[in-house]
């Protein structure tokens, strides 16, 4: 089969590899369709550390099932399911307390072990969800993402009328504003220095948007500040424009060596909540089914299908932050994808 790999930091390659077979409890996916992420950056550039390489990347995908292991139930070949990407070890203290998104042991199909940017994927059984028949494999490669901004949804206060700024008008910022909307926020604004994303956002409905939170008029600051981008500069904005008594949720990935600058005694004066949020816990189950009644606009946030011998131009476009959500088509070729 056709697959990417990145070999070392800094080099990709996309070539020919032995087809998986399932164990025991996998199954083989062919994948359909595979997000790119910024994590994906991360493992591209040497800083995620838990990942050696050589390494398949893609942890943000859907497909069918088109093979079984011996001793798998649950599944069948021809079932459509998207693929949690988590896999936690069961036993560690933080699996024991339901935490498993922070396991001692952690790993994650397409970030430590082989992922979906490749023709087929050897996955737990147990991973796979199996999806409704509204929801399109090309869709459902969004559950992931759309899990991560659920789970986000988790840890905040839920006070229905508050105020809500989010950072970034990226994939998880349009699902972070949709969502905020669907909860219960008095109001929703974006911040983005990208006019064209920032169009987007407009066109699904939030209140306000602008390329910098100073152009909000909203001295008083806002009751949740949510930070989609990782980006250094954003999340000093963002903890200086949340309201007294308010939350700051960190869902962007920052770069494992950034160090941000924080007035500690606005945190403690003012009791500002700050929250983190890493990867997904309880949520991807329920993302499908969000999905499935309309909960988000998927056609909104896909900007780009790539098949896969382009992936190394599909990576490229994402990290200039052009497009949305850049989607890898295996078993798709070029031309197909060009109509």
């Amino acid at each position: 089969m056709r697959a990417v790999t990145i070999n070392a930091p800094g080099k990709i390659a996309v070539s020919t590899v032995r087809d998986p077979t399932p164990s025991a409890r996998q199954v083989v996916v062919e994948v359909e369709a595979v997000g790119i992420c910024g994590t994906d950056l991360h493992i591209l550039d040497g800083e995620f550390q838990l990942t050696s390489y050589p390494i398949i990347p893609g942890h943000e995908f859907a497909g069918t099932v088109v093979a079984v292991g011996s001793e798998v139930t649950a599944l069948a070949a021809g079932d459509r399911v998207a693929v949690d990407p988590s896999l936690c070890c069961g036993d560690c203290r933080f699996c024991a307390a339901g935490r498993g998104n922070l396991c001692e042991r952690w790993n994650a199909i397409g970030i430590t072990t082989p992922g979906a940017c490749a023709q087929y994927t050897a996955v737990p059984a147990v991973n796979c969800h199996l999806l409704p028949e509204q929801v399109s494999l090309e869709h459902a490669a969004l559950v992931e993402p759309l899990s991560c901004a659920l789970y986000g949804f988790d840890l905040l206060p839920g006070r229905i009328g508050e105020n809500y700024l989010i950072y970034g008008a990226g994939t998880m910022g349009l699902m972070m504003a949709q969502l905020a909307r669907r909860a219960g926020a008095a109001s929703v604004s974006v911040v983005d220095p990208n006019s064209d994303r920032l169009a987007v956002a407009d066109k699904l409905g939030v209140d306000l948007v602008a390329t910098r939170a100073g152009g909000l008029n909203r001295p008083e600051g806002w009751e949740v500040v949510i930070d989609c981008t990782g980006a250094v500069a954003a999340i000093e904005d963002g903890l200086r424009s949340v309201r007294r008594g308010g939350t700051f949720l960190m869902s962007g990935v920052a770069a494992p060596d950034a160090t941000a600058s924080f007035s500690p005694y606005r945190i403690h004066h003012d009791e500002i909540t700050i929250f983190g949020r890493m990867a997904v816990l309880h949520s991807f189950a329920r993302a499908i089914e969000l999905m499935a009644t309309g909960a988000i606009e998927p056609a909104a946030m896909i900007s780009h299908d790539f098949p896969l011998d382009q992936y190394p131009s599909a990576l490229d476009m994402f990290r200039a932050g052009r497009g949305r959500k850049v989607h890898i088509r295996p078993s798709a070729s070029a031309r197909q994808l060009d109509g």
